[in-house]
């Protein structure tokens, strides 16, 4: 399942649960064996190669750990000097390389923080967007996110970052520009912007940890119904809390059918895939994980949907793990009609563990099916409407992101013809017993 080293970026783990990992006990090697085991873990390097071996040793959903012998592995791993961590880093990374799982890797703690700061949905620094214009090449704020410092410190969209800390960001890329704007919490920034209009000036603020929005929601008039749109980018350890409040505001708003948008979510938490899941589910299995020694555990809908609103759910071929998950529980309980490209396949659930200095590793601990019992590894969901964008469809959406979601989107165009459908959108009789009148605030609070 190769099929990119990009695909498996450490910032694209389909669902995890952190731990902090410890090195097991020894005793099961000898007495011998022990002794120079211990002698070795005096280096610390090898401590964390024997963390990493223990813990895949644990939990490794593959029993056979790819027909390898893996204490041969741990001798021949131990056995080596590492004059420095990155060699240890090295040799940890070929071991797992032996097990043919790209989502079963090794993390340096760098590639750690990074995971977890994506996972958790937060990040430290003032709170924008930005984008290197293509017309004025100029470095431009997009948006300036709620509740941040630079909202607060009057940031626009449409002002341009001319310096960082009196570095000029002329020929800077984005990439680059982030990384000096990031730093902890409580540190000093100042920024100097243009504004048209207006005279360069300088803006001082303090950094601070930020919840980043990953989902953004509006409610659209589309002929004689509302519509709520609803993009769903990852799911991160906020991402459950703002799903409720946006269907909870559409809702309010009285939204007459709604388009949940997965294209491009690369997956994320495992229990925020649940919880979500059960916001549009009353009743039905969501996903069965099956671990290596073959005990399964089927996690079901609670009866807590906060709306039966008819909906449709747009993926494409980067709707992995996580948005697969959703996907499958909501289209095998018939609650919604699935329309776009074929998702990505990947059934996996990984384990992430910190380790003693600060490096980390991701092991994968079990396989997923959907509630109708599909392995869906290496061949993904298969939409109900399959309608995929031709090239000049995706880069004209990618070249303008203010058009997904709207009548100029094909996907989304197709989803207001499924709503729309007397079929989907009319229930039956004795559906439309069980259909809600728009709720009220109180009603919903009642829920949870």
């Amino acid at each position: 399942m190769n099929r990119s080293a990009k695909r498996y970026s450490p910032l694209q783990i389909a669902f995890i649960s952190g731990a902090i990992a410890s090195t097991a006990t020894l005793s099961a090697f000898g007495p011998v064996w022990c002794r120079s085991v211990r002698a070795a873990l005096q280096d610390s390097p090898k401590a964390v190669i024997d963390s990493v071996w223990q813990l895949v040793n644990r939990e490794y959903v593959d029993g056979s750990f790819n027909k390898q012998d893996w204490l041969a592995v741990r001798q021949s791993l131990l056995s080596k000097d590492y004059t420095n961590r990155e060699e240890a880093y090295t040799a940890i990374r070929q071991a797992l390389e032996r097990l043919g799982d790209p989502y079963t890797r090794f993390l340096d703690p760098k590639q750690y923080e990074a995971l977890t700061n994506q996972t958790s949905g937060e990040v430290s620094g003032i709170g924008i967007r930005m984008e290197l214009n293509e017309q004025t090449k100029k470095l431009t704020v997009i948006e300036a996110i709620e509740n941040s410092p630079a909202l607060k410190a009057g940031i626009k969209p449409g002002d341009y970052i001319l310096a960082i800390d009196g570095k000029p960001t002329s020929q800077m890329k984005v990439e680059d520009a982030s990384k000096l704007i990031r730093g902890k919490a409580g540190t000093k920034l100042t920024l100097r912007l243009g504004r048209d209009g207006q005279s360069a000036f300088d803006v001082n603020l303090t950094r601070a940890s930020i919840e980043v929005p990953t989902v953004r929601y509006n409610l659209k008039q589309e002929g004689d119904r509302r519509i709520g749109y609803i993009r769903l980018r990852e799911f991160s350890a906020h991402a459950s809390t703002q799903m409720r409040r946006a269907i909870r505001d559409l809702n309010t708003k009285q939204a007459d059918g709604f388009v949940l948008d997965l294209r491009g979510n690369p997956g994320g938490l495992l229990q925020a895939s649940i919880e979500i899941a059960r916001m549009w589910m009353d009743n039905g299995a969501i996903v069965k994980t099956v671990d290596r020694m073959g005990a399964s555990d089927e996690t079901k809908a609670n009866r807590t949907a906060l709306t039966k609103r008819p909906m449709v759910v747009l993926v494409d071929s980067n709707s992995a793990s996580a948005s697969e998950i959703l996907t499958g529980a909501l289209k095998d309980n018939n609650r919604a009609v699935v329309v776009g490209s074929q998702t990505f396949g990947k059934a996996l659930v990984q384990s992430v563990h910190e380790l003693a200095d600060g490096s980390g590793v991701a092991i994968t601990i079990a396989h997923y099916y959907t509630p109708k019992g599909t392995d869906i590894n290496h061949k993904g969901i298969a939409p109900d409407i399959k309608l995929d964008l031709t090239e000049a469809q995706k880069r004209q959406l990618t070249a303008n992101p203010n058009l997904q979601g709207t009548q100029s989107d094909p996907q989304y165009a197709r989803a207001l013809a499924v709503l729309s459908s007397k079929n989907f959108a009319q229930p039956t009789q004795q559906n439309q017993q069980l259909q809600p009148q728009p709720m009220s605030h109180r009603s919903v609070d009642l829920k949870f």
